[in-house]
């Protein structure tokens, strides 16, 4: 991220007459040590009659000396620069070991050289007593120098009020003290003499402060100006051993960083005036003028697009719109976007482990801020998720369902449960809940069940402990088994565990609210009551279903699932004064104990039919002081509707707060769904499909601030500085309201074309991907798995082309499925893990699997959500398209291409570039620059020389990971990823044909040229680390890469620049980048704008590499 900006700086003094003028001394020039790049410099002195000399003055500053032979009645300095703002990490930096800790004494000869540095003045007696309460406070024992001089400048900060001060000159440290307010030249002068008086070498600064409006508000403290700024400005550098000067800015309490310019450095203030001098006695008129422009902005993801640019892709996702309805497309849009913790990246929930409780907390705060927004009727249900092997528990998956029609499901909000209050509820509240919704559902009281945990197996366990071990007092590091145990025991195993209601929805009675009734029946129990099986998860999981009568197959009721093709009704609308409706007369009349809300123990019923016995139960369970309900499975979504109407009606009537669990309504069109559910390193959010432009741009807009507000990021950061999504991807969904309404099931040929032109245009595989590409990652393309997937899959083009277009709609639309499903897979046949995934379109396995939707998977989550609504622009416009005429193209065969020249961000840019403009030809405005952010963000730029006119650009591009081979691991066998290997991409401009070669690491590049004259490109591709395992372990770290330009005609390298993988000076940062600034700073600091070979060079040329030709592989030895 580069920004550029330019400060114009003007002093004018307007006298009353025609003046003599004194020789003036400026100093306004950025002085030698400054940090930020300064680009350009202009001083312009008016009266134009005048004799400059640029001269240093004894601390090394610029001063321009200026005398003026003539009289003048105007004085003029004005200032124009231009300066790079690229991040600077202000701790970069070393200290010697002896001066790791304060307080230290310098070394003699460094003691004499700061002579000038550390001559304090006689201190008053607040100087004295504030340096004394500081070291009371802060050097009771050494401290770590950085820690200290971070301490000692916010300390200053917070005792002086900032004050804008007109008065010329520097109040006393025992004035600022006195008054505790100050200018800022005022504090920086206090704090110089505080660090000498601690014996530390200080000196005063007077430079320019640029403050830039920062894209984002900040989460936490002050998020700096509203417009970006510029004044005059002053602070303090500290002299630290091995480190040098450090600046310290006391007015902010921060370390100087690239909004601080030098001008001056000095020992006393005086020396730092921007301007001294005299003139004649007059009357003047002093006119001060500062402004700061941005010139240049690379596009970053904080701020992907200008205004200007967003109203235009805004436009056009209104005319996309408008194709899509004029050719009945009826498409939605979905996604699964996913966030990870801003404040601890480096936990390892949110980068290896899929559970995690501050992960359950977070994603719970964003359940609820979500539901507000989409779903104010909706219904919490707390689900179980994904149970992958390996893990010692299921997945949870926080659910919110919500009527498309806009009535609520769920009227009352405040009878769910709060995240963070125990509602003291116990056994005895569960029994009340489970009487009274017997009687809302109108069935016999008595019905319930009352469950245990199994006593005799318990008992067992707790005896085969161990003498010495008390499980109640099992701590949080034990094992799972061990804990489940603990609360096992703790709750009391002779307890009614929950309550158990058999229970099935009748045949559809529209008499009955949303035409549902409901039959019970008794439970054949071998033993006297109804034992549960061990575990923890809740009791509707637990169930003893295996005890139950054994029916034979032909008598089983079958219970199909609806066809995903039936018409649908619309919902019965909801009332407020909604009541139970009592499907059954039986149950009006309990006896006493019903009544009185206590739970009925039954009198022993003949015992029923084995094919009458019901197989699915309600439950309801205290635990954690929480009421449960656990929902049945059911077929219908009237039916889930109406016992999800009995249990809000039944928590009113208790004025009893729950959480609804258990199984998930059936999917239907008429219901949305948004979840929020655990995945390695992540939270994934899946997100309610859009049918429109304008609804998806809220949706996606809505999750990504309510995400932040939550302290939700979408971004992560390498340890070497990279800028990653989140690892875990922001795959999207297109299908339709219904499954009949799928675009990709009533015209699979647009399945056809996405695949098509996917396949031929790698950009799109490549530049919105994450980190991990290639045959073995999460998605796969189409032909990176298997050498002849793409023959075969010409194979199925050619079918698809014969067979479907002879059906008619909704006939066989398993169809597609089969062809396609078993070349859309990884390299283990894997039909999820895809770039293109049908395994929901229509696949005949189950009613999951028969939704409509196609999902991508190849793309990463973007850290800015204007950039994925841009994503989604794209495919909504290729489905556009391709609806109106398919793509014709054929297959092209990469083969080892698509892992050398689509590794690079050129040819990556330049495909997309071609996408865009097809897109353009097509009727679809994209423009080129839109897709920039992305390639910033895919492809960072590290940096760039010029030497003799030819320049050097040096960018990340693609490396895919190779996953090694089985080793024996802990827990089994485990396959690592060797993530060991990089590749970059040089880019050469200006370049003269047969003269200029570049080395790298003194081997030739394979430069190619890029269709404009003078600009080459190649790749390098290198050991970067030595992990243990890894292919080619012999094959030591290559790095770092220095390139040559080399000039052949002299036999002698021009110039060059160095790449290194760690920091060049051994830095060892202790964790990941907090933020994208500190991530660009490690970037910067790895990129030196030198290092070129001295002396005569000869460069050997290099077959080019037979599988890779574009790529410098340093690992390959030449023939």
């Amino acid at each position: 991220m580069a920004i550029r900006i330019a400060l114009h700086h003007k002093t004018s003094y307007r006298y009353d007459r025609q003046v003599a003028l004194s020789p003036h001394e400026v100093r306004l020039r950025p002085a030698p040590h400054a940090r930020t790049p300064i680009l350009a410099y202009s001083l312009s002195v008016l009266p134009q009659e005048h004799f400059i000399n640029w001269q240093q003055d004894p601390y090394g500053n610029y001063i321009g000396r200026f005398v003026f032979p003539e009289k003048t009645d105007t004085l003029e300095f004005t200032v124009d620069l231009v300066a790079d703002m690229t991040v600077i990490n202000p701790f970069d930096f070393f200290i010697e070991s002896y001066a790791e800790n304060f307080p230290f004494a310098y070394p003699a000869q460094l003691k004499a050289e700061l002579s000038a540095y550390a001559q304090a003045e006689p201190p008053g007696p607040r100087l004295l007593a504030w340096v004394e309460a500081a070291r009371r406070e802060l050097l009771a024992q050494p401290m770590n120098t950085n820690d200290f001089l971070v301490a000692i400048n916010q300390r200053l900060q917070r005792d002086i009020a900032y004050l804008l001060r007109m008065e010329p000159g520097v109040q006393t440290p025992e004035d600022t003290l006195e008054k505790c307010s100050g200018s800022c030249r005022d504090t920086g002068w206090l704090l110089v003499q505080i660090l000498r008086e601690m014996g530390l070498a200080a000196r005063f600064v007077s430079g320019y402060l640029i403050q830039l409006r920062a894209d984002q508000e900040a989460l936490d403290g002050p998020s700096g100006p509203l417009e970006d700024f510029t004044d005059l400005h002053a602070w303090t550098e500290v002299y630290i051993p091995g480190a040098g000067w450090i600046g310290l800015d006391p007015t902010s309490g921060m370390l100087a960083g690239e909004g601080h310019i030098p001008l001056a450095c000095t020992a006393l203030p005086s020396s730092a005036a921007p301007v001294t001098g005299f003139s004649d006695q007059a009357e003047v008129t002093f006119i001060h003028e500062m402004t700061v422009t941005r010139i240049h902005e690379d596009p970053r993801v904080s701020k992907p697009y200008t205004e200007t640019d967003w109203q235009a892709i805004d436009r056009l996702g209104q005319q996309v719109d408008a194709d899509l309805l004029a050719q009945d497309v009826r498409l939605t849009q979905g996604g699964e976007p996913t966030f990870v913790s801003i404040d601890d990246m480096d936990g390892p929930e949110w980068n290896t482990l899929a559970h995690g409780d501050k992960k359950r907390e977070l994603a719970g705060n964003l359940m609820h801020r979500l539901k507000n927004h989409f779903a104010p009727g909706g219904m919490l249900h707390y689900g179980q998720g994904k149970w992958y092997p390996g893990e010692p528990l299921p997945r949870w998956a926080l659910n919110i369902f919500w009527r498309v029609d806009g009535q609520p499901i769920w009227l009352d909000p405040s009878l769910f449960s709060d995240e963070y209050i125990d509602d003291g509820y116990g056994s005895e509240e569960a029994g009340h809940f489970i009487v009274e919704l017997v009687k809302s559902l109108g069935l016999p009281a008595g019905s319930a069940i009352a469950a245990y945990e199994d006593v005799l197996l318990q008992a067992q366990r707790e005896q085969a402990l161990p003498r010495n071990l008390d499980p109640l007092q099992a701590d949080l590091t034990a094992p799972e088994e061990r804990r489940r145990l603990a609360r096992l025991l703790e709750r009391g195993l002779g307890q009614v565990a929950g309550y158990v209601l058999p229970l099935q929805a009748k045949e559809y009675d529209p008499a009955v609210m949303l035409g549902t009734s409901w039959r019970t029946s008794p439970w054949p129990l071998r033993r006297e009551n109804l034992y549960l099986l061990e575990g923890d998860s809740p009791i509707g999981l637990r169930l003893p279903l295996a005890t139950l009568p054994w029916v034979l197959p032909e008598e089983r009721d079958p219970g199909f699932d609806v066809d995903p093709f039936a018409p649908r009704a619309a919902l019965p609308a909801v009332k407020k004064d909604r009541r139970p409706v009592l499907g059954l007369a039986a149950g009006k009349s309990a006896d006493k104990a019903a009544r009185a809300g206590k739970p009925v123990t039954p009198a022993a019923p003949a015992e029923p039919a084995a094919r009458d016995v019901i197989h699915t139960a309600l439950c309801v369970e205290v635990r954690a002081g929480r009421l449960y309900v656990f929902m049945p499975p059911q077929k219908r979504i009237e039916d889930y509707l109406a016992l999800v109407s009995a249990v809000e009606t039944t928590a009113a009537r208790l004025k009893m707060k729950l959480r609804i669990e258990g199984y998930a309504p059936p999917r239907d069109p008429r219901i949305k769904l948004l979840s929020v559910t655990p995945d390695p390193g992540v939270i994934e959010v899946n997100i309610h499909p859009a049918a429109t432009w304008n609804e998806l741009v809220h949706n996606v807009t809505t999750l990504y601030q309510e995400a932040r507000l939550t302290r939700l990021g979408t971004e992560k950061f390498m340890h070497d500085g990279r800028h990653t999504g989140t690892g875990g991807g922001n795959h999207a969904t297109l299908g339709g309201a219904s499954v009949d309404d799928s675009p990709m099931l009533r015209r699979p040929d647009l399945l056809k074309s996405l695949i098509t032109y996917w396949q031929v245009h790698p950009a799109l595989s490549y530049l919105f991907s994450g980190t991990f590409i290639g045959p073995t990652s999460q998605a796969p393309r189409v032909d990176e798995a298997r050498d002849d997937n793409l023959y075969e899959l010409a194979i199925a083009f050619q079918q698809m082309d014969q067979v479907l277009p002879t059906l008619h709609p909704g006939d066989k639309p398993w169809m597609v499925d089969r062809l396609l499903r078993n070349l859309l897979v990884d390299l283990t046949g894997n039909t999820h893990r895809a770039e293109f995934s049908i395994d929901k379109l229509y696949s005949p396995d189950g009613p999951t699997g028969r939704l409509g939707l196609v999902e991508f998977r190849a793309f990463e989550m973007p850290p800015h959500e204007r950039m994925s609504l841009l994503q989604m622009l794209l495919l909504r416009a290729l489905v556009a398209r391709f609806w109106r005429e398919p793509c014709q193209a054929r297959l092209v065969h990469w083969g080892t291409a698509l892992h050398d020249r689509w590794m690079l961000p050129h040819f990556v840019a330049q495909d997309i570039r071609d996408v865009a403009r097809d897109l353009r030809a097509a009727g679809y405005a994209f423009e080129d620059r839109w897709f920039d952010p992305f390639i910033e963000f895919r492809f960072p730029r590290f940096g760039s020389v010029v030497y003799e006119g030819v320049e050097m650009e040096l960018r990340q591009a693609i490396e895919p990971w190779n996953v090694l081979g089985e080793e024996v691991s802990a827990g089994g066998t485990a396959r690592y990823v060797d993530s060991s290997v990089e590749r970059m991409q040089l880019k050469v401009t200006g370049l003269t044909d047969g003269r200029h070669v570049v080395a790298c690491n003194g081997r030739m590049l394979p430069l190619q040229p890029t269709g404009v004259p003078g600009e080459y490109v190649a790749g390098v591709r290198f050991r970067a680390w030595s992990p243990w395992s890894a292919l080619h372990p012999s094959i030591k770290v290559q790095a770092p890469l220095v390139f040559d330009l080399v000039d052949t005609w002299n036999g002698r390298s021009i110039g060059g620049c160095t790449y290194h993988v760690v920091h060049p000076g051994g830095r060892n940062e202790t964790g990941s980048p907090v933020n994208a600034n500190a991530a660009e700073a490690r970037r910067v600091a790895r990129f030196w704008p030198h290092g070129h070979t001295p002396g005569p060079f000869t460069v050997r040329k290099e077959e080019p590499n037979p599988g890779f030709p574009m790529t410098l592989d340093l690992r390959w030895q030449p023939v």
